[in-house]
């Protein structure tokens, strides 16, 4: 059984965001690039299941879809325990192109268990997961908050609205993974970076596919009104504050 692991290149929450072109391009001067959270959580969860030897899993595999400057986030995911690395040489133009390239990619090379993050922490989109299962015809389990394997079966826990719910499912699959598939990210060892220092990281070149979206420019969030602070003993300019400014009341 092998699984792929899909991976978005984003920049660190601390990040200060700038824009350049009239508010149409991220500045990314000075930017630290990580991999996105929900995929990080998604490829320890995959690594937990290849230390199970009774998993049967012959690789992990991640795949991301960005130019060369995207690598040293590539050889994080490599130092964590990734054995392989796949990365279409591409910008990532939307969801809808990413999800291409990547489908394009299974369907020359097969994964038995394909996974993606809940959603990246730049855009938030929540879509790459479903549309490489659509390209590949594949079926998809989305919220997947704990995934086992047994007896070549596929043990899936999801969150639904007022509980969970428990799935068994065959492979091949699409499992969008959310809180809860991992307590916390593997952390990469000493030996772990030194071996990813040399673990080659196969590029592929792009199918040819058109975007269906495109910028017409970005903001910056308004800054919040700084706070006001009102006496305890006061509690007649609370309520006047709360029915006149916020009014909530």
């Amino acid at each position: 059984m092998k699984i792929l692991v899909c991976i978005s290149n984003v920049p660190d929450t601390t990040t200060k965001v700038k824009f350049t072109d009239n508010n149409q391009k991220l500045d990314t001067n000075g930017i630290q690039w990580v991999i996105n959270p929900w995929d990080e959580l998604s490829l320890t969860r995959a690594l937990e299941l290849k230390d199970n030897a009774a998993n049967k899993i012959e690789s992990v595999t991640v795949i991301h879809v960005g130019n060369s400057s995207s690598e040293p986030t590539i050889r994080k995911a490599l130092a964590i325990g990734a054995d392989n690395a796949i990365r279409v040489n591409a910008d990532p133009k939307d969801a809808y192109f990413v999800a291409a390239q990547i489908a394009e990619v299974v369907k020359n090379e097969p994964y038995d268990i394909i996974m993606c993050g809940i959603e990246s922490s730049d855009y938030n989109g929540s879509t790459v997961g479903g549309m490489i299962a659509e390209f590949l015809n594949y079926p998809s389990v989305s919220a997947v908050s704990n995934l086992n394997i047994e007896n070549g079966q596929i043990l899936i826990n999801r969150e639904i609205d007022g509980g969970k719910e428990l799935l068994t499912i065959s492979t091949p699959v699409v499992v969008v993974v959310q809180k809860g598939i991992a307590k916390e990210p593997r952390i990469a060892s000493m030996r772990g970076i030194m071996t990813a220092r040399s673990k080659v990281i196969k590029v592929v070149e792009p199918i040819a596919i058109e975007p269906l979206t495109s910028v017409e420019g970005y903001s910056v969030p308004e800054k919040k009104a700084a706070c006001k602070f009102i006496d305890p003993d006061n509690p007649k300019e609370l309520i006047s504050l709360l029915q006149n400014e916020a009014k909530v009341i």
